[in-house]
């Protein structure tokens, strides 16, 4: 991001300090001749008040511990639950500073 027309580097920290199991979208993909490739998106949404004002517009979702296993192998027959444990997220709070 910038401020004042220089580039700068945010540190966000949880406060107070946790743990956080973070939404992702995995995949592998087979490569012939190849080792697989494996990659992965974290999932984000629109950010709390205090990341907004440090400039952010998007923030990753951090899904409840009570939801992990559902996110992990989810039900096929239940696909709106994924939408639920992304909307009933932890919401955090980020401090932040200017990373060194």
């Amino acid at each position: 991001m910038k401020r004042d027309g220089q580039n700068v580097v945010l540190r966000f920290d949880l406060t107070p300090p946790q743990h956080m199991q973070v939404a992702c979208l995995w995949t592998r993909t087979e490569i012939p001749g190849s080792d697989d490739l494996w990659s992965f998106a974290a999932i984000t949404d629109e950010p709390p008040p205090e990341v907004a004002a440090a400039g952010h517009d998007r923030c990753i979702v951090p899904i409840k511990s009570s939801n992990v296993d559902a996110w992990l192998a989810p039900d096929p027959s239940h696909r709106a639950q994924l939408s639920e444990i992304l909307a009933d997220h932890e919401r955090p709070y980020y401090e932040h500073q200017l990373a060194a």
